[in-house]
C-alpha cells in the first residue's frame, strides 16, 4: 500500500487510534550523491540529488498500526 505524503493543506492521521504526530516511516529512494572525503578518509555529502522516493509504509508509533494512515485536513487550511 503506497501513502501519499502530507500537503501543505493535508496531514496523516492514524484511522486506529487518532494520532496525528508519530509515525515511523519506511521509505525506499534513489539518489546521487556528491562525496567529498577529507585528507583522513572521512566521508562527507556536500550535494544529494533525489531522483525518486516513495513511501514503502507509515507504522503508528503510538498503537503500532501498520498502513492504517489517511491524509486529513490540516487545521485552518483553506479547502
Amino acid at each position: 500500500m503506497t501513502v501519499p505524503l502530507p500537503t501543505e493543506t493535508t496531514r496523516w492521521r492514524c484511522t486506529l487510534c487518532g494520532n496525528l504526530t508519530r509515525f515511523d516511516v519506511t521509505r525506499a529512494s534513489k539518489v546521487v550523491e556528491y562525496v567529498h572525503l577529507d585528507l583522513a578518509g572521512e566521508p562527507k555529502v556536500e550535494e544529494r540529488e533525489v531522483l525518486s522516493e516513495t513511501i514503502e509504509s507509515v507504522r503508528c508509533r503510538w498503537c503500532n498500526a501498520v498502513d492504517q494512515v489517511e491524509l486529513v485536513d490540516r487545521p485552518g487550511a483553506a479547502s
